[in-house]
């Protein structure tokens, strides 16, 4: 075995901690944790517990992963390999399952050449021997097609209309920037900017985690207090926070009242905007 196949194998039994550690203490860019601690805006004694893999510190599994992410993606390491390995640790998925992901063969389909050929043969003859039928049929489809066109040629501009009107009505809809109540600190997803209905900005530090109808991830960080989240356009977004009272939300430029207390972790929250604009707005 030769030394980069060590260390690729050294590095294959690493922890996810130790794989933290590992990236900020080795290389050129030796850091310490108290500077990685401000620029991230997360406790030291969380980063450190990280590292040792002392997770009974950090209260709850969804701040674990979250900081591991915000971590990894600060030490330029891939932030999916680290949380595959630290949710293995954690128990919350099994290595049997993994390997049995990996390890299924696909199936592969086989086609019997002679057999094709013969379907090719037989069908040939029975086109010939049919012609007319084929000949008449493909006629009566193409006097269908024109009839069809000339029905609906002449509702091409109402229904152009009509789109365009809904084009602008969509794009209007979330013109209008919040009045945010705090500097801001980092925008994210501001490609979203323009059609957004709902927008978040942190309070207080806040674990956040949006959901689509499938329960797939659409956004998933720790916002500090002052950053900002444009939510794309969607009724079918569902939201985890875990500081529900230090989250601002803004829906149409307006800010609603707070979905919960401070402190408190909330999940399942409809981001519809008019399930949003249910619950009141802030006086």
């Amino acid at each position: 075995m030769n030394e980069q196949q060590e260390l690729e194998s050294s590095v294959q039994e690493m922890t996810a901690g130790e794989m933290l550690r590992n990236a900020r203490t080795t290389g050129r860019r030796k850091r310490e944790i108290s500077t990685i601690s401000k620029l991230l805006c997360i406790r030291e004694e969380f980063l450190t517990a990280l590292e040792e893999g002392n997770y009974r510190i950090i209260p709850e599994d969804v701040y674990i992963l979250g900081f591991a992410r915000s971590y990894a993606v600060e030490l330029g390491l891939d932030p999916d390999e680290v949380i595959m390995r630290l949710k293995r640790e954690l128990g919350l998925i099994s290595e049997d399952k993994e390997e049995e992901k990996v390890s299924q063969p696909k199936k592969s389909i086989k086609i019997d050449k002679e057999v094709l050929l013969n379907w090719a043969k037989i069908s040939g003859k029975y086109v010939k021997k049919h012609w007319i039928w084929f000949a008449s049929g493909a006629v009566a489809f193409i006097a269908l097609v024109l009839v069809l066109v000339l029905l609906f040629s002449g509702k091409n501009d109402e229904i152009q209309a009509v789109t365009d009107t809904t084009t602008e009505t969509v794009s209007v809809t979330g013109v209008k920037e919040p009045d945010f109540r705090y500097p801001v600190r980092e925008k994210f997803e501001e490609k979203n900017r323009k059609d957004s209905r709902v927008v978040l900005q942190a309070e207080k530090e806040s674990w956040v985690k949006i959901e689509d109808a499938r329960g797939n991830s659409v956004f998933s960080r720790v916002l500090v207090p002052g950053d900002v989240y444009y939510m794309p356009l969607s009724d079918k977004l569902k939201a985890t926070f875990g500081n529900v009272g230090g989250m601002d939300v803004w829906v149409d430029g307006q800010l609603i009242k707070k979905l919960g207390p401070a402190n408190t972790k909330k999940t399942g929250i409809s981001m519809s905007p008019d399930a949003l604009k249910s619950v009141g707005f802030a006086e």
